[in-house]
């Protein structure tokens, strides 16, 4: 099970919203390399980044942030916001970027995902953002008629390298992530799972390392690292005797 520290970018800054409301913004640090730094010491393996801005405007715009973080760390990162096409692909995979996170335009242009995975094997990520189990497109601002199982469903044999399933009505508010449901997409298809939208605090980690619980990659966390409600030396001590203790 893999803890994502998330790094969420508005306007060059790191923040976090409250139920995906860019009005509902609360800034956290203004120097995002400095912020992916901290949770490089504290000992966090993969980085969360997602581009706020680009994910509303439908392009990269928080680029000079996010490759300040690339310079500033060695983990593996994964970003999403604003990617729509293969050149931008292209290009955040050429500067470092581990694996890039498609959303809305795995709704709009399910083509674009399945060349995208053919021609980067492993490097790329189906993000579904879900209100109500049906999923929302344009930095959250639209919904569809289209249930999370089903547009999973779609990329089944295309070469995904993980789904990141966010519950929206659960993301920012500290309500707890949505298990069961995430649990029940990850049943539903062969690609690996990660959980977002709502973690907590250490009882979510505890949660995640049930046995029901193993079938998911890992879960992303933001506001309750930031909150200092999730202690992440305790969280990532957690996690490393869970793995020890596994056959």
């Amino acid at each position: 099970m893999i803890l994502f520290p998330a790094i969420d970018l508005k306007d060059g800054q790191c923040v976090r919203l409250k139920l995906g409301d860019m009005a509902q913004a609360t800034v956290f640090n203004d120097d995002p390399a400095a912020q992916a730094r901290l949770f490089e010491a504290q000992g966090f393996e993969y980085l969360h980044i997602v581009d706020l801005n680009g994910a509303f405007a439908g392009r990269p715009v928080n680029a000079p942030a996010v490759e300040a973080i690339l310079g500033a760390v060695k983990m593996p990162t994964q970003l999403g916001g604003g990617i729509r096409d293969l050149a931008t692909i292209e290009a955040w995979l050429a500067k470092g970027i581990r694996r890039v996170i498609l959303g809305t335009v795995a709704v709009r242009n399910p083509g674009l995902v399945r060349e995208a995975c053919k021609s980067f094997p492993g490097r790329v990520a189906v993000g579904i953002d879900a209100k109500g189990g049906k999923v929302a497109v344009e930095g959250w601002a639209e919904a569809s008629e289209l249930s999370a199982v089903a547009l999973a469903r779609r990329f089944e044999d295309a070469g995904v390298a993980a789904i990141i399933y966010t519950d929206i009505d659960r993301d920012g508010i500290l309500k707890g992530l949505n298990l069961p449901a995430t649990v029940a997409l990850a049943q539903a298809t062969a690609i690996p799972v990660i959980a977002s939208g709502g973690l907590a605090g250490i009882a979510d980690v505890e949660a995640l390392l049930q046995p029901e619980c193993q079938i998911l990659e890992g879960a992303i966390t933001g506001r309750a690292l930031y909150d200092g409600r999730l202690d992440a030396a305790a969280a990532l001590a957690m996690i490393r005797r869970a793995r020890t203790a596994r056959p």
